[in-house]
């Protein structure tokens, strides 16, 4: 653990928010200079009113650059972009720009599982934190899924460790942060409105093992070619994972029968709950990091036979006279609906659309063989018609949001078929997160009853 002494006296936090928040508190706490700027915060929010009490000068309303005078660094919020005047000119000035999560290391030295990956992280964070708890281990949970890592990273015990799910904009924003254990489930195309191109999001993700040391772990997918290439710059030991490649010397894998780790035998393929190949990866690259850091068989085989997804991935909303209702809300991009898609054999109603970051939506046409119709809205709507009717989709509505989907695609259904919402894209146009369009999906179905 660092001496906070080495961390820089004046400090400005960018954006409150949760990690925002948690990270003026714990600066505040540890005698440092914070300056907090917020440009939607009110100086009578109860946050804001407990930063100031604590000692914080606010500045609210606005971002005048005025504020970086005399900062030795910035903490942002996660979603702040790179292009923001305040950090574009932080930049321009050479001050350090980081995010919450690097705080983490003045505040703990227990181990800390951090997992990354375009899809499929907060099911794997999940996964690795029931499998531990299951197995007696003491395990806290933070970051996207829970808490922010700074709260939870002051609260920590000797016995006890860290898993943390963290974004790409969580990690490019790191220095000196450094997992004993790192997972790497995927790379695929995303959030380039944010990182500008492709090789930035890849170089952001990477950072989560940069700082890794040979006495530490990374597990990875070795069918993913992006990481194959990236990880070959890795001091950590390697730990691949596969759901093609035969690894019992290496890493967790599959056969026709069981979950492997090396050449260990730890759960029948059919006693696992949780549907889609997408999540058999995510289930081995789990068993890796439980596996790694203490967890037992019975442990891992207990969660595996119980747990059948994470709220808004894949959940399994109900039966509706027949129909079978799954809420997919975190699909944020085509190949988190191609995955979803791929999971079920049955005649799917796709309910689909949202935030239109600029791309097409081409590569779902392969995985829409199963579909038999579609509802399509948000800004993507005609995008994901015009898709829907090159994969020779005859019956494609429109809706005004997922309520109004959700009734729509009933009506299309027949008994045995999918209800699905996978949108395909972010929530932002209409819903202020992909939870509360996924609630207000099941709350339209329930409502159907």
């Amino acid at each position: 653990m660092k001496a906070w002494k080495q961390f820089s006296e004046k400090v400005l936090v960018l954006g409150l928010a949760r990690s925002g928040t948690a990270a003026a508190k714990v600066l505040l706490e540890n005698g440092k200079n914070v300056i907090v700027n917020d440009a939607a915060a009110k100086y009578d929010d109860v946050a804001v009113l407990e930063l100031q009490k604590k000692g914080a000068h606010l500045v609210l309303g606005s971002h005048p650059l005025s504020v970086l005078e005399g900062i030795e660094v910035v903490v942002k919020n996660p979603g702040i972009r790179y292009d923001h005047p305040i950090v574009a000119e932080a930049l321009t000035q050479n001050i350090p720009v980081i995010t919450e999560v690097e705080l983490v290391s003045y505040l703990t030295q227990q181990p800390i599982i951090g997992i990354t990956g375009s899809n499929g992280k907060t099911t794997t964070t999940t996964l690795v934190t029931e499998m531990l708890n299951q197995s007696g281990c003491n395990v806290k949970l933070a970051g996207n899924i829970g808490i922010a890592a700074t709260e939870v990273a002051q609260t920590m015990q000797t016995d006890e460790r860290m898993v943390i799910e963290l974004s790409s904009f969580q990690l490019q924003g790191i220095d000196t942060f450094r997992p004993s254990t790192a997972v790497l489930l995927n790379i695929y195309e995303a959030h380039l409105d944010y990182h500008g191109d492709l090789e930035s999001y890849v170089n952001a993700k990477c950072n989560i093992f940069k700082n890794q040391h040979a006495d530490d772990y990374l597990v990875y997918n070795v069918d993913d070619p992006t990481l194959q290439e990236k990880v070959m710059n890795t001091k950590a030991k390697k730990i691949p994972f596969s759901a093609t490649k035969n690894l019992y010397q290496e890493g967790a894998w599959i056969d026709d029968i069981h979950v492997y780790f090396f050449d260990e035998a730890i759960v029948r393929l059919e006693d696992i709950v949780l549907v889609g190949k997408h999540n058999l990866e995510n289930i081995l690259a789990s068993v890796a990091a439980a596996k790694l850091n203490g967890a037992t068989n019975e442990g891992i085989q207990h969660v595996l036979k119980t747990f059948s997804g994470v709220k808004h991935r894949l959940e399994f909303v109900g039966m509706l006279e027949g129909r079978y209702v799954y809420n997919d809300s975190k699909a944020t991009n085509t190949l988190a609906t191609q995955k979803a898609l791929d999971s079920f054999k049955k005649n799917i109603v796709l309910l689909a659309g949202g935030l239109d970051r600029g791309n097409e939506f081409d590569e779902l046409i392969p995985h829409l063989q199963n579909v038999k119709a579609m509802v399509v809205f948000g800004e993507t709507a005609p995008k994901l018609e015009r898709t829907g009717k090159e994969a020779g989709i005859q019956v494609i509505e429109h809706a005004s949001g997922v309520d109004d989907a959700a009734k729509i695609g009933f009506s299309l259904t027949d008994a045995g078929d999918i209800l699905l919402l996978s949108p395909a894209c972010a929530s932002w146009d209409q819903y202020k997160t992909f939870e509360e369009r996924g609630d207000i999906f099941v709350q339209a179905v329930h409502t159907m009853n």
